[in-house]
Formats: C-alpha cells, structure tokens, sequence
C-alpha cells in the first residue's frame, strides 16, 4: 500500500465532494468526537453546520478550537482522509449576518433533507433551540492510500 499527502487542491476536491464528517472538540482537557452534516463554503473556505443546542454547542462555545474529520473509504487499502483545523462561530440572526445566513441557506438546500438529523427530534427530549455555526478552517492536510500494481 502506498500513502500520498495531498495538496490542498485535493483536500478542498475531497471536503467539497463529502457532506458528513467527524468534529472534534474538547472542554476541560476530555475530547467528545461526534458525526456532523456539514456544507462547505469554498469562497470562504469554512464550513457550516446546522445543530440544536446540546453538548458540541456548549463545548465549542467554552473552547472554539475544533477538528472535523472527513474520510472517503472504499476499502482498506483504498481511502482518503482529511483533517481539518479551525475555529467554531455562531451565525446570529441579526440583520448584519442575513447576507451570511443567505448564502448558508442556498448551500444547505443543495443537499437533500439538509435539516436532518439536527432538527430531528430525539425520542425521550424535548427539542432544543437551533444553531446555524462556521468553522473558520485555518489549515488542512488530508492523506490518501491506494494499493501498490503488482508490476511496481
């Protein structure tokens, strides 16, 4: 098997290509990792997500400094990963942010039943108040695996 570092151009192919990805926070030195569906702004090179009010919220809120993972996994030996660094912002409703919340909304509804599973509601819970986010990435790297040909 051989492992390629890719280039930015083919972390942001990979980040565009994908919707769900894998975001990392921390609060008081105890990491919590949970799947997010995601949209991603090229132009902006941030992410947006769509959530209610519970755990990832309040950490993000205490500590910004976020993660998110995104792979493509075909197998084994045939897989990409990319990492994502960055920073965690809400996206207000205010009159001042409706350009943002636009172009959030138009990105969102691109793909199928975007709302879900965020405003779906959780058996046993009453539902929270939603929170549309960014993710400011500051940096990626992502790396891909492929078999080795039999005559290399």
């Amino acid at each position: 098997m051989l492992i390629h570092e890719l280039t930015h151009e083919q972390c942001v192919e990979v980040i565009t290509r994908m919707s769900i990805g894998r975001l990392a926070c921390s609060r008081a030195d105890q990491p919590y990792v949970v799947p997010i569906h995601y949209s991603y702004d090229q132009e902006r090179h941030c992410l947006y997500g769509f959530s209610g009010l519970g755990q990832k919220v309040l950490w993000m809120r205490d500590n910004p400094k976020v993660c998110v993972e995104v792979e493509d996994f075909a197998s084994r030996e045939r897989w990409t990963t990319v990492l994502m660094f960055g920073r965690y912002e809400e996206v207000g409703d205010t009159l001042e942010e409706a350009p943002t919340r636009q172009r959030i909304w138009d990105l969102f509804q691109q793909r199928s039943e975007w709302w879900l599973p965020a405003a779906a509601r959780v058996v046993q819970r009453d539902r929270h108040a939603m929170v549309v986010f960014r993710i400011s990435i500051d940096r990626a790297t992502g790396r891909r695996a492929q078999r080795q040909r039999a005559d290399s």
